[in-house]
């Protein structure tokens, strides 16, 4: 049930709540997110494909923010950034549309100039950085490199005006170097915890990487100061 666990994770110290209602359903129903608008106190991000059918849906129901990603009928879960640089006129629409009905509109992206560029033309005030690449890198030097690509891509955003976000794939192992990055005012983190929740209980996972991207911010925030 999506609302229990919704209902779970604020008391857990969640700060919002993300919910992707694909075109075959295969994550939640309409119902859930009917419930989800309804029933919980929490920031609702609907992370919806620039589609007809999800743009009906996102202005019906009125959402905190919506999250454009793409979205591939084959794949398990969204892989890779959305293109907004060479899906610019498709994307204007749906941006606008959105912004109009006072939702807060976000594009999940690569951390690349390019799509954060497109990001600004397009007038989205908020990205979010898909870290796959960082939370798939096996080696430091493999991973120190996509963490350096993450920190000057969320730099360069902030300094474009958005704000700044970040997710997917991001673990008990990961988030810190990531949550600690001052650009980011939020992190999305929902599969790792869902499954983590299997041996450790829903609560317990998420007050841990809850504790653990506050350290992190603390930590940063401390050798800033110094």
């Amino acid at each position: 049930d999506p609302v229990r666990a919704a209902r779970m994770a604020a008391e857990a110290g969640a700060d919002g709540i993300t919910a992707h209602l694909r075109e075959d359903r295969r994550h939640i129903s309409d119902a859930d997110i009917e419930r989800l608008t309804r029933e919980i106190d929490l920031p609702l991000n609907f992370e919806m494909a620039a589609t007809e059918e999800m743009l009906d849906i996102a202005l019906r129901h009125r959402p905190h923010a919506a999250c454009i990603v793409p979205e591939k009928r084959e794949e398990v879960t969204t892989e890779g950034g959305l293109d907004a640089a060479g899906l610019h006129n498709h994307l204007t629409r749906y941006c606008s549309a959105l912004k109009d009905a006072g939702i807060r509109v976000s594009l999940f992206i690569e951390a690349d100039k390019r799509q954060i560029d497109a990001a600004v033309a397009l007038g989205a005030p908020v990205v979010e950085l898909h870290t796959g690449a960082y939370c798939d890198a096996e080696g430091d030097a493999a991973r120190a490199a996509q963490l350096e690509r993450l920190r000057d891509a969320a730099q360069y955003g902030a300094e474009r005006g958005l704000e700044m976000h970040a997710g997917h794939g991001l673990s008990f192992d990961t988030v810190a170097p990531v949550a600690e990055m001052p650009e980011f005012h939020e992190l999305n983190i929902g599969h790792f915890l869902i499954g983590e929740a299997i041996f450790s209980g829903l609560d317990s996972a998420i007050r841990r990487m809850r504790s653990l991207m506050d350290n992190a911010r603390a930590g940063a925030t401390g050798r800033v100061g110094a």
